[in-house]
């Protein structure tokens, strides 16, 4: 029986459903047989043998509505392969300091669950998608506007991240 995954994301702006699509896409031309969604739509993960959730960063954290997913699932989720992938604006500029900070801003997320594998991905901004505030905000940081997402390099991860999700021959 093929393994059926989840790939689920939290989002703010809308940048991160699509590098969740591309990871879904790709593991099934892989022969998987995967769900991908929002988080705010998932509403059980027992029928699932392996998860991959996805959410950007806001102020230094991955969003609450995925935290509070994975608290209100800790215990399904402790008990099957778990993969992470962050999208973060900071990887724009991919350096291995840069890489380390988000890196960290995963920490209490760990706590919660331990993946199998972890991806990191810069992401798209587009100031017209922020309320105004956030506008002023974002361009005070001087954080830079464009789409800065690695399709290939998405892809990739995804491939890789395969044995780690079904790679132990998951029993149904």
């Amino acid at each position: 029986m093929t393994p059926k995954l989840l790939v689920a994301y939290a989002t703010r702006t809308g940048g991160t459903a699509p590098i969740a699509e591309a990871i879904a896409n790709t593991l099934q031309v892989e022969g998987l047989n995967v769900d991908v969604g929002p988080i705010k739509e998932v509403t059980d993960v027992r029928s699932y043998d392996s998860v991959i959730l996805g959410s950007s960063i806001r102020a230094g954290n991955w969003l609450p509505e995925m935290i509070e997913f994975m608290k209100d699932n800790l215990h399904q989720l402790q008990n099957m392969p778990v993969a992470f992938f962050t999208v973060c604006l900071t990887l724009s500029d991919d350096t291995p300091e840069n890489r380390e900070t988000v890196r960290k801003y995963l920490d209490p997320v760990r706590q919660l669950i331990n993946p199998v594998i972890e991806g990191y991905f810069a992401g798209k901004m587009d100031f017209s998608r922020l309320s105004l505030p956030v506008r002023f905000l974002v361009k005070a940081m001087k954080a830079p506007e464009g789409d800065f997402r690695d399709w290939e390099k998405i892809r990739q991860w995804a491939l890789d991240a395969k044995p780690y999700l079904v790679g132990n021959s998951i029993t149904s």
